[in-house]
């Protein structure tokens, strides 16, 4: 891993950006409160029971907010669940839940990973006042698994579940068939759109066949953030760091995946102990939340250590101490976690696993060893795959040497675009925000 020192690779949201998905998610929280009573009739009516249904409170995501309910029957309450807009990006909200509502009902016909009832859901077109595409689920009570890791075999479970092709997953009406009909819609696509102004024209349109062709269009989207967010770079050092990184993290990809194995398994970006409730007496996994952003990937990456394993993802370590450190921290929750997960393998062996395949412990194993981790991770993270890079990824030198000469010709044109448009941010930023107050 790289010793290199530089300049602080910490990456910034565009403000302007953010602070105008604020205002659009205040304004549309406030427009959806107004609308609780007509909710209830909402939920009721496609809740099976006929029962009168009452607001009890509102519960705020990251991504999401969802209207708890009870009723007069005596049943089990109900949320019914909207992605924030300015939070979600608008173009993607319809496409967001109706992914993550098709990935919910396949993971019930394919595992027993505990998942909230589905009532109803549907589209903008079809929810009160146009609020949102919807999904109306039971609320399940329990305590979140933010302190406590436990139960790997849910990882494994979703190791065994393979496609060929990277995209979002669907059933087909006609066959009943579960495959590959649409492009990967990623949390890294959305943290783009909504907090850097990445052009919607450059994000893929369509499945992608195989992993190769789905790496380079990541390392495309890489480069694309770095010439497009005006605030990248706070002086010109660091935008040749940047510009350093993305391109050699390009080079990478034949370094990582020399062949295309053509296999992808379901994954979410997301998936973290916050997204997962226990029952506090038992410590059993009472349900798995939130499965948006989930995709058909590549398997290495589900082969791929658990990133929450230090409850916070590795860029925000690495912005208050050395890689060292991190591994340090990091290395003895990891054997802790694939110890579990071995003692569980020995358990499902003769269930699951076929005679000579690796287990995915193993595999996880391997990933931390070759560095393919790091590699993994950096893909999924535009806002960090600089620092990620100059931490675990780099080799020796300055890197500038490694790159060809037509890119090597376009940095010094780079950073006085990155410089010009920094300029011309600052002085946006500060007619808005001088008029605000």
């Amino acid at each position: 891993m790289s010793q290199q020192k530089t300049s602080s690779l910490k990456t910034y949201f565009d403000e302007l950006e953010e602070t105008n998905g604020d205002d659009e998610c205040r304004a549309w929280l406030s427009r959806a409160l107004d609308s609780r009573a007509e909710l209830a009739v909402f939920v009721a009516e496609r809740r099976k029971g006929g029962a009168i249904g009452t607001f009890v409170c509102f519960l705020k995501g990251s991504f999401n907010i969802s209207f708890r309910y009870n009723f007069s029957d005596g049943g089990p309450d109900v949320l019914i669940r909207f992605p924030k807009p300015g939070h979600t990006a608008t173009a993607y909200r319809d496409e967001k839940v109706a992914n993550e509502v098709q990935i919910m009902d396949y993971l019930l016909q394919n595992t027993d990973i505990p998942l909230p009832r589905v009532h109803s859901w549907g589209l903008t077109a079809e929810s009160p006042q146009q609020l949102g595409p919807f999904i109306i689920m039971d609320y399940v009570n329990g305590t979140l698994l933010s302190t406590i890791l436990k139960q790997p075999d849910q990882e494994d479970m979703l190791s065994q579940l393979k496609f060929a092709g990277i995209g979002a997953i669907s059933k087909d009406r006609a066959s009943g068939a579960w495959h590959i009909a649409g492009r990967p819609l990623t949390y890294n696509m959305n943290e783009l759109a909504t907090a850097a102004g990445y052009p919607d024209a450059k994000f893929p349109t369509a499945p992608f066949g195989g992993t190769s062709d789905y790496l380079r269009s990541v390392a495309n989207e890489h480069l694309t953030h770095l010439w497009t967010q005006r605030n990248l770079a706070d002086d010109a050092e660091i935008a040749q760091q940047r510009f350093i990184a993305r391109h050699r993290f390009a080079q990478l990809v034949s370094k990582y995946y020399p062949e295309d194995y053509g296999v992808s398994i379901p994954f979410c970006d997301d998936m973290r102990p916050s997204n997962m409730l226990i029952d506090p007496e038992t410590l059993q996994i009472t349900a798995v939340l939130d499965f948006e952003f989930t995709n058909a990937m590549p398997a290495e990456f589900t082969y791929d250590p658990p990133w929450w394993l230090l409850l916070s993802g590795p860029e925000v370590w690495l912005e208050r101490c050395a890689m060292e450190e991190f591994v340090t921290l990091y290395e003895p929750r990891m054997e802790q976690f694939l110890r579990a997960l071995e003692h569980v393998e020995i358990e499902m062996a003769l269930k699951v696993k076929p005679p000579g395949e690796l287990s995915l412990s193993a595999r996880m194993r391997d990933s931390w060893r070759t560095g393919r981790f790091w590699f993994d991770y950096a893909a999924r993270k535009s806002f960090d795959v600089d620092e990620i890079y100059w931490a675990a990824l780099h080799s020796d030198g300055a890197g500038i040497e490694l790159l060809d000469d037509e890119v090597r010709a376009e940095i010094e044109p780079f950073k006085q675009i990155k410089m010009d448009q920094l300029k011309a941010y600052k002085e946006e930023c500060a007619a808005r925000f001088s008029s605000d107050n």
